[in-house]
This record gives C-alpha cells, structure tokens and sequence, in this order.
C-alpha cells in the first residue's frame, strides 16, 4: 500500500568533468571513442518493446570521417510507424495508473544509468556520430541527465498546485496525462533533446511515437536502450526512425494525435502545423503543438563594451559546436569605435581557433553534421567572397576530402540586411555589421526587425544605462537574453530555454511551464453533506 506522501527535493545539476590533460575519465573516454569508430552497430526500431529489423537500411557515417561507418540503420514504413502508434497506445491506460512517484523513478534510475555507467558510451556515441568534442559531448549529457531529474521535480512543482477551500466540500484539481500519444520528432545537434522530446510527456503520464534525427541515431538509441534498462514499460515510448514524410503522413496525422514536441527547423513546424490544421476534424482532441524552432541569434555591443568580454562571448558564441547550437550567434552589432580594437582582438584570437577531429584536443570545433549542411554553408561563404556587400575578414576555408569541414569565418557585412546577416546558416559563420555610434537606435531596430526569429540574443555593455536601454528595445527579440555573457549555454533548472516569434512557442524547456503542456486538468469538487432542497433561499 503506497499511503506515504512521496517527495522530491529539487535537484542538484550534474556535475561536469572538465577532461584536463592525463586525468582517467578523459582517456576512459577516448577510448571509448576508439572502440565506436572500429565498430558497426545495427540500429533496429523499439516498438512495444520488442527491436524491429525492417532490411530497409541507410547507413550512419562520421561526419568528420565521412568514410567510416559507424552503424547501419534500419528505418521504419508505414506499417512499422502505425504499429508504434498501436503500441502507444495499449500501453497508455496502464501506465497513466501507475503512481506518479513510480513514473519519476523510472527516469531518475536513468539519470543515474546514463551520469554513471553509460556515460562515455553516450558521450563516445555523440562525439563519432555527431562529430562533437569532449567538452560539447559531456555538457551535452549532463543536460540529459538534468532534463530527466528537474522534469520529475518540475512535474511535482504541478500537482501541489490545488484550488482554495469551500466550506462543506473538497475542491482538487487532478492533472491527466493528454488523451491519446504524443509524437516527438528530435533533431541531430543535442543528445540530449533527442531524449528529452519524448521523455517530458512520457513522465507526466503520457506514451510516445519518438522519430530521431537519422544523424543522431546511435546516441538516441544507447539512450533508449538505458531507459528500458531503467524499468519503462514496453510501449511507453517507440523508437521508430523512419523518413520525415513518413512519419508526417502516418503519425502526424492519426487521430489519436494528442501533442506534437518538436525540435528543429521553422519550416519543418510549420509544415506540421499546416498538416495539423488540415485534418483537425479527425483528431479526438485538439493535439498541443510545442516547438522550439529556428534562430539568427545575436551579439549587441555598445560602445562601452569590455573588448575582450565581447570577443570572447562572439568567438565562443558562434563557433562552438561549429555554430550548430540553436542558440549559436550568427549576427553581430558592432559600434564603429569599438570595431579597431574587436578587428585587431579576433584577429590575434582565431589564430587558435580552427576545425578538425574529434580526437584533435585543439580543435575549436569539429565538422558540420552531413553533406547537405556542408554545401549549403560553403555556397554562402563563396557568395560573400564574391560580393561588393561582405568581406570575408577571417576563416572562410572549407575541406571535405575526408570530413565536413568548414573553418570558423568571420564576415563583414556592409549591407545590415546581407543575407548572412539574416538567414539562418546553423554553422560555423558569424556575420558582423559595424555601426556608427550616434547610428545606434536604428542599430537596434535593425537587430529587432531585420530577421522573423526570436531565439536568443546577448548585450555587452559596462554602461549600466545602456544595458537597460538596449534590453528594453530587444524585449522581443529574443527568449533567452543574456547580459555581457555570450547567448548559448542554458542550463536547465537556471534558464529555462526557448523563443518566440519564428523561433518557436516558447515553452521553455526544462520547465513547469514545458511540462504543464503535458497534462490535462480536471476540477474535481465533492460536497461532503449535499443538499436536499429544491427552492433557493430567496424563494422562500
């Protein structure tokens, strides 16, 4: 008989190993990396517990040694995905009765799996498969963990939140999970997000449809394995890759469609928004759409700006991870009097600032996640060398004989609306336009309106004046708005992350306010003493 009153202290986050030089953990890990590049995995789907072989396979390379394989994929089909769905859905009344201290304890038991034993396994997955280095891929999992624990905290935080008294009666309000599945579609950049977009809805009661990235698969699935070890329920959540119009005609639009959690491009959540919206007669309820979307994140820098804060924040903020953050900065406001002493500060700074392999301890950064991204972004940084408008002031070098490279680039941009100012890259390149000081005001209406996005954003500023100035007129600019700090680098628990506008419905991940997304409220109110007369007092 469960007749205690089941408690969670809020979290502490965990804790970050910093791989200096000749420690245990680093070569622990490294050689992990090396046992992961000399190894094939197979990849099967999850559905109902069971993996699921379907033969049809793509295969899984190292971005920074795009001749390696590293895992062999198999991808789900229309009857694959409408099988996870099913599976979703047997297991849903089971599991929204079980107490939700035995819910939270299933994704804390991973926590621990994943911060503990499996810890450079995942690491090890995310650096060879998603070509991040040893400090990107520890954060990158200690963040997992952290999503897991707060989000059961946070879940907690929900359900003491009960209405006020009646006399005679007692009022409660019960938090259901959503009624049908929730589809969760993750993207490549963060191990992480790949874990949590089916693991918030799943805590709060809810079963789940999980697509990842084909990028970040053998991540995703050493995590999915972890939560089975963990004790969740078969059919909980179904691992099923598949291609995104798959998953979009057969998933997305079942009736049963309850939530949508997304991580990814704006026009992918706006084509599922449309599909949403076409077919909305057919769904038993109205399905709850949270996306955290696309981003031109920014660095506004008043002239009162300390240099080496400012470079530091730029160079940091835009080429870590080779800018694949969503909250990377890709654009910078410069004031013209400030621009000598940044021009001559970058300059002597990204002399150690390159990309290269994983396995490289100097490397800045490593390659972009596939060809695709590779194309794109090179074809950008031949446009600006060739145009009147840029000047490409450093970097600009690109390779792929043998990984995805693309050197950290700094361009200038003469014109404040230059393409790179304003459409995504989501890679190593940050854009910078240099404005007259007494120019500043419209400075701010540039970086306010010259892009759809609403990400994040950082000012740097010692003018304490100016910092106030600058915060108010980019109020709306940005989600996650940092002060003399560069714009990435939210930690759950401390800066719930998301943005609005093109960016996103700022749900916050890694929050109440994510989490209340995933349930369904019903006001419960029982008179203790009912009464028995017809006639109201007034008609007596």
């Amino acid at each position: 008989m469960q007749n205690g009153i089941f408690q969670l202290a809020r979290p502490q986050n965990e804790h970050s190993m910093n791989f200096a030089t000749g420690c245990p953990e680093r070569e622990a890990l490294l050689s992990e990396v090396k046992r992961q590049r000399e190894k094939v995995v197979e990849i099967p789907l999850v559905i109902g517990g069971k993996e699921v072989y379907t033969g049809r396979t793509v295969d899984v390379v190292e971005p920074h040694r795009h001749g390696n394989r590293i895992a062999t994929l198999h991808l789900g089909g229309e009857a694959e995905l409408r099988r996870a769905v099913d599976a979703a859905c047997a297991a849903a009344d089971d599991w929204a009765a079980l107490p939700w201290e035995d819910r939270a304890a299933v994704f804390m038991k991973a926590a621990d799996l994943l911060a503990g034993p499996y810890r450079f396994q995942v690491e090890a997955a995310t650096m060879v498969g998603q070509s991040k280095n040893l400090w990107e891929a520890e954060i990158d999992v200690c963040e997992l963990c952290d999503f897991l624990r707060f989000n059961a905290y946070f879940l907690q935080e929900i359900y003491r939140n009960q209405p006020g008294i009646t006399p005679g009666a007692i009022n409660r309000i019960e938090y259901r999970p959503l009624e049908g599945f929730v589809a969760a579609l993750t993207p490549f950049n963060f191990t992480s997000i790949g874990g949590n977009l089916a693991c918030a809805p799943a805590v709060a009661g809810n079963v789940a449809v999980w697509k990842p990235s084909t990028t970040a698969t053998l991540s995703n699935y050493f995590f999915m394995r972890i939560l089975q070890e963990a004790g969740l329920p078969d059919g909980v959540i179904n691992f099923v890759p598949s291609r995104g119009v798959d998953f979009s005609r057969f998933v997305i639009t079942d009736p049963r469609l309850a939530g949508f959690h997304f991580t990814g491009s704006t026009e992918v959540f706006n084509s599922v928004w449309r599909e949403v919206g076409s077919h909305i007669e057919r769904y038993h309820s109205y399905p709850r759409l949270v996306g955290e979307t696309g981003g031109k994140d920014f660095i506004f820098a008043d002239s009162s700006a300390s240099v080496d804060a400012l470079v530091s924040g730029m160079i940091r903020a835009a080429f870590s991870y080779a800018g694949q953050k969503c909250s990377a900065a890709s654009r910078a406001y410069i004031p013209a009097s400030l621009w000598p002493a940044v021009r001559e500060k970058l300059h002597e700074s990204m002399r150690e600032v390159y990309a290269g392999d994983i396995l490289d301890p100097h490397a800045f950064c490593n390659a972009v996640i596939d060809r695709a991204a590779f194309d794109r972004i090179r074809a950008c940084l031949e446009d600006a060398a060739a145009s009147p408008e840029a000047e490409i002031v450093e970097g600009g070098g690109t390779d792929d004989s043998v990984g995805y490279f693309i050197q950290p680039t700094v361009i200038r941009a003469m014109d404040p609306r230059y393409k790179t100012m304003v459409e995504e890259m989501f890679g190593p390149v940050l854009t910078v336009f240099v404005y007259e000081d007494k120019e500043q005001d419209e400075a701010l209406r540039l970086c306010d309106t010259s892009t759809k996005y609403g990400l994040t954003g950082a000012v740097y500023a010692q003018d304490r004046a100016a910092v106030l100035k600058i915060s108010r007129a980019l109020s709306q600019a940005a989600g996650n708005f940092y002060i003399n700090e560069k714009p990435t680098g939210a930690v759950v628990g401390q800066q719930p992350f998301g943005g609005s506008r093109a960016s996103g419905t700022n749900d916050k991940a890694g929050s109440a306010t994510n989490m209340m997304r995933w349930v369904s409220q019903r006001s419960v109110k029982e008179v203790l003493v009912p009464d028995t007369d017809v006639l109201l007092p007034h008609m007596k």
